[in-house]
């Protein structure tokens, strides 16, 4: 894959674009970030939003705004309800105190487990109540298309009637393949998964193409959903480019940093490579692994390293902190969980912080199936060295070979350098991305009546 030319347009030509999320614009997640990365330099009175968390949004990329909170979408008797058993109403529903103890114990027990995959179910196929202000600002704004990253059943549904309110085209943004794996062990006696599958549908129905993260991504969702896609991941901008480095500060040692998120049981395959690192260092220069997490993660799974006394839990980072994290390392690593379950979920997926590495001019270790998108994103950058099997041997191997050899350092970090430059820069594949939109929007909206769905006036609003 290579970016091709594309003509930078006038303010003029940027299409109303209408995006709808749970996340605002904002730098406090990495799909936060992708969002205002992919937004650069759009014109800020051609750009609205509708986003249902509890997050202050910035005004860096929009600046136009419609908070559609838990108390307003889901239905009185429920949203009471939910307060009820502990709720605060701000906060996400999992988040809550009830619903974060079963989380955390069905980590463990595949019994609560069960009843929470069915709370999260219940909570995602249940009635949206759409508030008349809501309608009315939709309409106001006048989009020419409306976007999302989607990623529940009920994103998507406030996403179809976004775009069938203001007869528009939708774009969807698919950023991981939860179609195929959210609620797919008979939640809710198999209603759920038909749910996933059946809202998917009529969203595409007002697609005239759609957005991935990856071009194996690209084609299977071509495929299985008939209608053109593209790749768009996270692109960086200059603050992140860096010069390779190969000399290694003998005193502390090879230093390999990782960034991003424990869950998905990516705790279990960084705590191989730290165990890992005591045989490296049997025959080598001596290395550590530093970790920094979301404060939250190392609080539920700090533990797990306790033992590993070459891992060093370092500090939660800000985005402003990051590019200095990543320029502090010898060798990045990038890791993905080995359980069945969850490369399926991840096999299409590319972390937010790939573009990243790549462009800070460090070799990248990248542990987890061989198969999946964000593993042979690096391989395709010639940017790192790839363990894809879990094997210890394996993995001792090809970290020890980061390790001694200098010269192989500096070649994989001028590779990831130049890849992200043609690939990953901003300006780049914001250009392309609006390219894109303002192609979706020229196609003007699609069959509507086909995946339009019964909507009944009540009091206070649209019940669907």
């Amino acid at each position: 894959m290579r970016e091709v030319d594309v003509p930078m347009l006038v303010d003029e030509e940027f299409p109303r674009v209408l995006v709808v999320s749970h996340t605002p614009f904002s730098r406090v997640s990495g799909t936060a970030m992708t969002l205002s990365n992919l937004f650069s330099g759009w014109p800020r009175d051609r750009l609205g939003q509708v986003y249902t968390g509890n997050i202050t949004p910035s005004t860096e990329v929009c600046e136009n705004y419609f908070h559609f909170p838990p108390r307003d979408h889901y239905l009185p008797i429920q949203y009471y309800s939910m307060r009820m058993l502990g709720w605060n109403g701000q906060t996400p529903l999992q988040q809550s105190r009830p619903i974060a103890a079963v989380h955390a114990a069905a980590e463990s027990r595949p019994a609560v487990a069960r009843v929470y995959a069915q709370l999260r179910a219940s909570a995602d196929l249940s009635p949206i109540r759409v508030p008349p202000a809501l309608i009315r600002w939709m309409r106001d704004f006048r989009p020419d298309v409306v976007y999302s990253m989607l990623g529940s059943v009920r994103l998507t549904r406030i996403t179809a009637l976004a775009a069938r309110t203001c007869d528009v085209p939708v774009v969807p943004h698919f950023t991981d393949d939860w179609p195929a794996t959210l609620h797919a062990n008979g939640e809710l006696f198999g209603r759920a998964t038909r749910s996933v599958q059946e809202t998917t549908a009529r969203l595409i129905r007002l697609a005239p193409l759609g957005m991935v993260i990856s071009q194996p991504m690209a084609d299977e969702y071509a495929r299985r959903y008939g209608i053109p896609f593209s790749p768009f991941v996270n692109c960086v901008d200059e603050s992140f480019f860096a010069a390779p480095r190969t000399e290694v500060d003998r005193q502390r040692g090879v230093e390999l940093v990782y960034v991003g998120a424990l869950h998905l049981n990516r705790w279990e395959s960084l705590r191989d490579i730290g165990a890992a690192l005591d045989d490296v260092a049997q025959t080598g220069p001596p290395a550590r692994l530093t970790i920094h997490a979301p404060e939250r993660d190392l609080a539920q799974y700090g533990r797990h390293f306790a033992d590993l006394r070459r891992v060093r839990l370092g500090p939660s980072l800000t985005s402003e902190e990051v590019p200095a994290a990543l320029r502090s390392s010898d060798v990045l690593v990038h890791i993905e969980s080995f359980d069945e379950e969850i490369r399926r979920y991840t096999r299409y997926s590319v972390s937010t912080k790939i573009p990243q590495y790549l462009a800070s001019g460090r070799p990248v270790l990248g542990y987890g199936p061989a198969e999946v998108a964000s593993m042979d994103h690096i391989r395709q950058a010639g940017a790192g060295v790839i363990v894809g099997t879990n094997d210890r041997a394996s993995l001792v191997r090809d970290i020890a070979a980061l390790c001694h050899d200098a010269g192989l350092r500096e070649r994989l970090a001028r590779n990831g350098v130049e890849f992200a430059r043609q690939e990953h820069a901003r300006e780049n594949v914001a250009t392309r991305f609006a390219a894109t939109l303002r192609a979706a929007a020229r196609a003007g909206s699609v069959t509507p009546d086909a995946a339009r769905e019964h909507l009944t006036p009540r009091r206070g609003g649209v019940r669907r």
